[in-house]
């Protein structure tokens, strides 16, 4: 193993004005950990929020950020039975993932199948696993009910948009162009709306007979939630699960007490493990059994991740600024081992 590997290191929360590609020494093994090289890392908005120190999983500097990787494993710890050095893996882990080796608890490491790339791979330990945990353990997604998906054409609406449809939900759609609209549609979208041509409470009641959407997947929260919570159907339920828009939104209660709706919070850390609170005995499994789920609807063309760009590791900031301009359809990609030149 080299003495050193580069990684990207977050010196101070100024955002970009105090991030670098360092070389430092490579991360230690821990307690039942897997080492992986790694070649695919995937590029959010929450990576711009901890860059800043305002996300909740916050890390004080230096560390290295980045939470979704897929690579191929080169060590594993004392007891860690099911990976060995060779296997093709995806994985999620709190911090350290813009790098060119992590090592994670294997409790969030998980086999690929063939057939993954591992620019695909990275789309699963976070964005598909969110929808899933959204939409099938957190809302009881049924087949049949209407789903209406914000951001459609982004990496989190995206997984939403296939997810649903492969729950056999009726899937509406809604993104600021008509490219993103394209997308959100070739990819399972039965209807969409371009919420920029007037409200879109409107078109989902018109779409839905003046019921409103049983359940409603925000990754934008600010305004879209506060219209959100007008064109949600009783007995519905909303999933803030992120505030893109910058703003997070007040829930009005009296809303909830008359139109009977659920708001229903969701954390994918909860799951992997890097909440306050450790979650409860049979996660691991539980998570492993949704895993298997989501690269069997892989296997059958449900789910068909698309990566929007891929930036080599000494471009991170390019990478990261395409994210923070939204002009993303679908993932941004780091190659950690790829050459800037």
């Amino acid at each position: 193993m080299s003495e050193t590997m580069r990684a990207v290191v977050c010196h101070g929360f100024a955002g970009m004005d105090e991030t670098t590609v360092d070389d430092v020494p490579p991360p230690r093994m821990i307690e039942r950990g897997v080492r992986i090289e790694v070649h695919a890392s995937g590029v959010s908005f929450a990576n711009l929020l901890v860059l800043q120190g305002k996300h909740q999983n916050r890390a004080e500097p230096p560390f290295t950020p980045g939470t979704e990787i897929a690579g191929v494993v080169t060590e594993v710890a004392d007891g860690v039975s099911g990976f060995r050095p060779g296997d093709r893996v995806v994985a999620g882990l709190q911090t350290g993932g813009f790098a060119e080796q992590a090592v994670v608890p294997s409790r969030t490491v998980f086999q690929l199948p063939d057939g993954v790339d591992f620019d695909a791979a990275v789309h699963f330990s976070t964005i598909y696993a969110t929808a899933y945990a959204s939409l099938v353990w957190r809302a009881s997604m049924q087949r049949g009910e209407t789903l209406l998906v914000h951001g459609a054409a982004g990496a989190s609406g995206l997984a939403a948009v296939e997810v649903g449809r492969a729950l056999g939900a009726h899937v509406i759609a809604t993104a600021g162009t008509a490219e993103k609209l394209e997308v959100a549609k070739a990819h399972g979208a039965h209807e969409t709306i371009n919420y920029r041509e007037g409200p879109f409470r409107d078109e989902v009641l018109a779409l839905t007979g003046g019921r409103g959407a049983d359940v409603i997947f925000d990754p934008v929260g600010g305004a879209t939630f506060d219209e959100s919570l007008r064109c949600v159907a009783p007995d519905g339920r909303l999933i803030p699960m992120g505030f893109a828009s910058g703003d997070i939104p007040t829930i009005p209660a009296n809303l909830l007490l008359v139109k009977n709706v659920t708001v229903l919070g969701v954390y994918w850390g909860y799951y992997m493990g890097w909440a306050r609170q450790q979650p409860l005995a049979g996660t691991e499994e539980k998570v492993r059994a949704a895993f298997e789920q989501m690269f069997r609807w892989y296997a059958d063309g449900a789910l068909r991740p698309v990566t929007d760009s891929v930036y080599p590791l000494g471009e991170f900031a390019a990478a990261l600024d395409r994210v923070s301009a939204r002009k993303v359809i679908g993932k941004v990609v780091l190659h950690p081992h790829a050459s800037t030149e």
